[in-house]
Protein backbone atom coordinates (compact mmCIF):
# COMPACT_ATOMS: atom_id res chain seq x y z
CA UNK A 1 0.00 0.00 0.00
CA UNK A 2 1.42 3.28 -0.79
CA UNK A 3 2.17 5.54 1.68
CA UNK A 4 0.32 9.45 1.51
CA UNK A 5 4.00 10.85 0.89
CA UNK A 6 4.42 8.35 -2.13
CA UNK A 7 0.63 9.31 -3.40
CA UNK A 8 0.90 12.54 -3.65
CA UNK A 9 4.16 12.50 -5.31
CA UNK A 10 2.08 10.62 -8.34
CA UNK A 11 -0.91 12.80 -8.61
CA UNK A 12 1.16 15.53 -10.86
CA UNK A 13 0.32 19.09 -10.51
CA UNK A 14 -2.26 21.12 -9.09
CA UNK A 15 -4.46 23.45 -10.76
CA UNK A 16 -3.21 25.81 -8.57
CA UNK A 17 0.26 25.22 -9.17
CA UNK A 18 -0.54 24.77 -13.23
CA UNK A 19 -1.74 28.75 -12.53
CA UNK A 20 1.12 29.78 -11.09
CA UNK A 21 3.24 28.48 -13.50
CA UNK A 22 1.63 29.85 -16.40
CA UNK A 23 1.57 33.28 -14.26
CA UNK A 24 4.95 33.32 -14.08
CA UNK A 25 5.28 32.43 -17.69
CA UNK A 26 3.33 35.23 -18.88
CA UNK A 27 4.92 37.98 -16.83
CA UNK A 28 8.33 36.72 -18.00
CA UNK A 29 7.09 37.32 -21.39
CA UNK A 30 5.75 40.06 -21.09
CA UNK A 31 9.09 42.12 -19.36
CA UNK A 32 11.45 39.85 -22.54
CA UNK A 33 9.30 39.55 -25.66
CA UNK A 34 9.14 43.87 -26.11
CA UNK A 35 13.19 44.20 -25.38
CA UNK A 36 13.64 41.05 -27.86
CA UNK A 37 11.04 42.52 -30.46
CA UNK A 38 12.89 46.26 -30.49
CA UNK A 39 16.42 44.37 -30.71
CA UNK A 40 15.72 42.41 -33.81
CA UNK A 41 13.95 45.49 -35.15
CA UNK A 42 16.89 47.87 -34.55
CA UNK A 43 19.35 45.55 -36.04
CA UNK A 44 17.10 44.75 -39.28
CA UNK A 45 17.00 48.83 -39.86
CA UNK A 46 20.97 49.19 -39.17
CA UNK A 47 20.83 46.12 -42.16
CA UNK A 48 18.90 48.27 -44.02
CA UNK A 49 20.41 51.78 -43.26
CA UNK A 50 23.89 49.70 -44.21
CA UNK A 51 22.12 48.68 -47.78
CA UNK A 52 21.16 52.01 -48.59
CA UNK A 53 24.53 53.40 -47.56
CA UNK A 54 26.84 51.14 -50.09
CA UNK A 55 24.17 51.84 -53.01
CA UNK A 56 25.23 55.68 -52.24
CA UNK A 57 28.94 54.90 -52.31
CA UNK A 58 28.26 52.33 -55.21
CA UNK A 59 26.84 54.71 -57.49
CA UNK A 60 29.33 57.63 -56.11
CA UNK A 61 31.96 55.56 -57.51
CA UNK A 62 30.25 55.09 -60.52
CA UNK A 63 29.87 58.50 -61.45
CA UNK A 64 33.47 59.22 -61.16
CA UNK A 65 34.52 56.05 -63.01
CA UNK A 66 32.21 57.14 -66.15
CA UNK A 67 32.49 60.74 -65.54
CA UNK A 68 29.14 61.82 -65.40
CA UNK A 69 26.65 61.76 -62.39
CA UNK A 70 24.23 59.55 -61.30
CA UNK A 71 21.37 59.46 -58.21
CA UNK A 72 19.55 56.93 -55.72
CA UNK A 73 16.22 57.14 -56.43
CA UNK A 74 13.20 55.55 -55.07
CA UNK A 75 11.01 53.13 -56.89
CA UNK A 76 8.35 50.61 -57.71
CA UNK A 77 8.93 47.04 -59.80
CA UNK A 78 6.39 45.26 -61.51
CA UNK A 79 5.95 42.89 -58.67
CA UNK A 80 4.96 45.87 -56.12
CA UNK A 81 8.52 45.10 -54.72
CA UNK A 82 9.86 48.97 -53.27
CA UNK A 83 13.54 49.69 -54.58
CA UNK A 84 16.00 52.09 -54.37
CA UNK A 85 17.97 52.25 -57.55
CA UNK A 86 21.02 53.75 -59.55
CA UNK A 87 20.36 55.81 -62.76
CA UNK A 88 20.12 59.61 -64.15
CA UNK A 89 18.15 61.90 -62.65
CA UNK A 90 14.25 61.81 -63.34
CA UNK A 91 14.88 58.74 -65.27
CA UNK A 92 12.90 55.44 -64.46
CA UNK A 93 14.68 52.37 -63.38
CA UNK A 94 15.70 49.66 -66.13
CA UNK A 95 16.66 46.14 -65.83
CA UNK A 96 20.68 45.57 -64.76
CA UNK A 97 20.14 48.89 -62.94
CA UNK A 98 21.84 48.39 -59.33
CA UNK A 99 18.97 48.19 -56.89
CA UNK A 100 18.03 47.70 -53.00
CA UNK A 101 14.81 46.32 -51.77
CA UNK A 102 12.63 48.03 -49.32
CA UNK A 103 10.84 46.19 -46.75
CA UNK A 104 7.27 47.04 -46.24
CA UNK A 105 7.39 48.04 -43.18
CA UNK A 106 10.50 50.55 -43.60
CA UNK A 107 9.44 53.82 -43.62
CA UNK A 108 12.13 56.37 -45.58
CA UNK A 109 12.01 60.02 -46.00
CA UNK A 110 14.30 62.22 -47.75
CA UNK A 111 15.53 65.46 -45.82
CA UNK A 112 13.88 67.06 -43.33
CA UNK A 113 10.30 66.90 -41.94
CA UNK A 114 10.27 62.90 -41.37
CA UNK A 115 8.93 63.19 -37.72
CA UNK A 116 12.58 61.38 -36.11
CA UNK A 117 13.35 62.38 -32.64
CA UNK A 118 15.69 65.16 -32.13
CA UNK A 119 15.30 65.62 -35.82
CA UNK A 120 16.15 69.60 -35.61
CA UNK A 121 18.83 69.12 -33.54
CA UNK A 122 20.41 66.42 -35.47
CA UNK A 123 19.73 68.24 -38.69
CA UNK A 124 21.94 71.19 -37.25
CA UNK A 125 24.73 69.24 -35.86
CA UNK A 126 25.87 67.94 -38.86
CA UNK A 127 27.15 71.79 -39.45
CA UNK A 128 26.15 72.13 -43.24
CA UNK A 129 23.00 72.44 -45.37
CA UNK A 130 20.72 69.82 -45.61
CA UNK A 131 19.16 70.16 -48.89
CA UNK A 132 15.48 71.17 -48.39
CA UNK A 133 13.85 69.85 -51.44
CA UNK A 134 13.52 66.31 -50.89
CA UNK A 135 15.82 65.52 -53.89
CA UNK A 136 17.52 62.04 -54.52
CA UNK A 137 21.10 61.82 -53.26
CA UNK A 138 22.96 62.68 -56.40
CA UNK A 139 26.62 62.68 -56.71
CA UNK A 140 28.63 64.57 -59.57
CA UNK A 141 31.66 63.00 -61.79
CA UNK A 142 33.36 64.31 -59.16
CA UNK A 143 32.14 62.67 -56.30
CA UNK A 144 30.43 65.12 -54.76
CA UNK A 145 26.70 65.40 -53.77
CA UNK A 146 24.59 67.41 -56.19
CA UNK A 147 21.10 68.09 -57.03
CA UNK A 148 20.81 66.21 -59.79
CA UNK A 149 17.92 67.19 -63.11
CA UNK A 150 18.20 65.14 -66.47
CA UNK A 151 20.12 67.75 -68.08
CA UNK A 152 23.11 68.29 -65.36
CA UNK A 153 24.03 68.29 -61.62
CA UNK A 154 25.03 71.55 -59.95
CA UNK A 155 27.05 71.09 -56.64
CA UNK A 156 26.84 73.50 -53.90
CA UNK A 157 29.75 72.94 -51.57
CA UNK A 158 27.92 73.55 -48.10
CA UNK A 159 25.07 71.25 -49.28
CA UNK A 160 24.48 67.98 -48.44
CA UNK A 161 21.67 64.64 -48.25
CA UNK A 162 20.31 62.81 -45.18
CA UNK A 163 17.85 59.91 -45.68
CA UNK A 164 15.68 59.22 -42.38
CA UNK A 165 14.64 55.41 -42.10
CA UNK A 166 11.85 54.21 -39.27
CA UNK A 167 10.28 50.55 -39.29
CA UNK A 168 7.11 50.22 -37.79
CA UNK A 169 6.52 47.94 -34.92
CA UNK A 170 3.86 46.41 -32.75
CA UNK A 171 5.31 47.40 -29.54
CA UNK A 172 7.09 49.93 -28.43
CA UNK A 173 8.39 53.28 -30.12
CA UNK A 174 9.92 52.55 -33.77
CA UNK A 175 13.57 52.85 -34.04
CA UNK A 176 15.41 55.20 -36.46
CA UNK A 177 18.11 56.00 -38.80
CA UNK A 178 19.89 57.98 -41.08
CA UNK A 179 21.75 57.48 -43.73
CA UNK A 180 24.15 60.67 -43.91
CA UNK A 181 26.03 62.33 -47.11
CA UNK A 182 28.19 65.08 -46.41
CA UNK A 183 28.88 68.12 -48.53
CA UNK A 184 32.62 66.31 -49.33
CA UNK A 185 30.61 62.89 -50.31
CA UNK A 186 31.82 61.01 -47.51
CA UNK A 187 28.15 58.29 -46.28
CA UNK A 188 27.70 57.76 -42.72
CA UNK A 189 24.91 55.89 -40.62
CA UNK A 190 23.48 57.60 -38.06
CA UNK A 191 20.99 56.05 -35.43
CA UNK A 192 18.86 57.06 -32.37
CA UNK A 193 19.25 55.76 -29.29
CA UNK A 194 15.77 55.29 -26.82
CA UNK A 195 16.50 58.62 -25.51
CA UNK A 196 16.01 60.53 -29.10
CA UNK A 197 20.36 60.96 -28.97
CA UNK A 198 22.07 60.43 -32.10
CA UNK A 199 25.26 58.18 -32.42
CA UNK A 200 27.03 57.74 -35.42
CA UNK A 201 27.80 53.95 -36.41
CA UNK A 202 30.52 54.63 -39.13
Amino acid sequence: MLDSKTQKRTQGFSLLELMLVVAVVMILASVTVPGLMKTVSDISLRYTASDFASLLQTTRMQAVKRNTFYSVQPGTLASGQRIYFMEKPTSAYAAGDPIMPISQDITITQGAGSGAPNETAFLTSLAFTVNGSAAAPSFNARGLPCIGTAAACPTNTTNGFVVFMSKNVLLGNSPWAAVVVNPSGRVQIWTSDSNGNWIQRN
